[in-house]
């Protein structure tokens, strides 16, 4: 599996744990159903053509994007996907009158001479200018700006939520991202905010409202 499909996978895992109805859009429907199975309502559409969009999100109250591009250039590149894709879900959200969109960024948004920038076509800037279209957006949303992501030793570390975008190394597991997500659709105190997420070997003890309630909500 590509890191694509793990990240998911693991958002749709714990969405399903804890009870919730889970729709996945997709443009394979079979490679879903070998990732669910039937634990799963699959909608087959694609984030560039926004005309697709409109029966995947009938019915839909709220939701997380976790989508990224997966080329320099041409139509998986940052400007199609993490950009016109994302703006494309949030529009599809603002017709739907969904509650809550989540969406999982980056950390390092903010500095545009940053490596990422050089080496994935100015991925970050093209991720900053999404966040400012949901924000513009009038929908209630969470902004989720991870470190460096891995898949080893999910909730084993706490989980911590800053502000500020600080350009530190830092990495989180993205089993762990999964869990902010799943949280901030929980708590009410997540919505309208921006924060990066990483961790650190301190053991694993989450108070989601207390630390939601800790951060300061964007202006809007």
């Amino acid at each position: 599996q590509n890191n694509a499909s793990l990240a998911i996978r693991n958002q749709v895992q714990q969405l399903v744990a804890e009870g919730y109805t889970v729709r996945v859009l997709v443009r394979d429907a079979g490679k879903a159903r070998t990732l669910f199975g039937d634990t799963v309502e699959v909608a087959v559409g694609d984030v560039t053509e926004p005309a697709t969009l409109v029966q995947a999100f009938d019915g839909i109250n709220r939701v997380v994007s976790t989508i990224g591009s997966t080329a320099k250039q041409g139509p998986g590149s940052p400007e199609f996907i993490d950009y016109r894709g994302n703006n494309n879900l949030v529009d599809a959200a603002v017709n739907a009158r969904v509650e809550q969109f989540v969406l999982v960024s980056s950390m390092g948004v903010t500095h545009e001479n940053h490596p990422l920038n050089k080496m994935f076509n100015n991925v970050l800037i093209w991720k900053l200018k999404n966040e400012d279209y949901l924000r513009n957006s009038g929908l209630s949303y969470t902004i989720i700006r991870p470190g460096g992501l891995h898949d080893k030793g999910a909730g084993e570390q706490l989980i911590v939520l800053e502000q500020g975008d600080i350009r530190k190394v830092v990495a989180i597991a993205r089993a762990d991202v999964a869990a902010v997500s799943v949280a901030a659709l929980r708590y009410p105190q997540a919505r309208n905010k921006t924060f990066e997420v990483f961790t650190v070997k301190q053991p694993s003890q989450q108070n989601w409202p207390e630390q939601f309630s800790a951060l300061k909500p964007d202006s809007r």
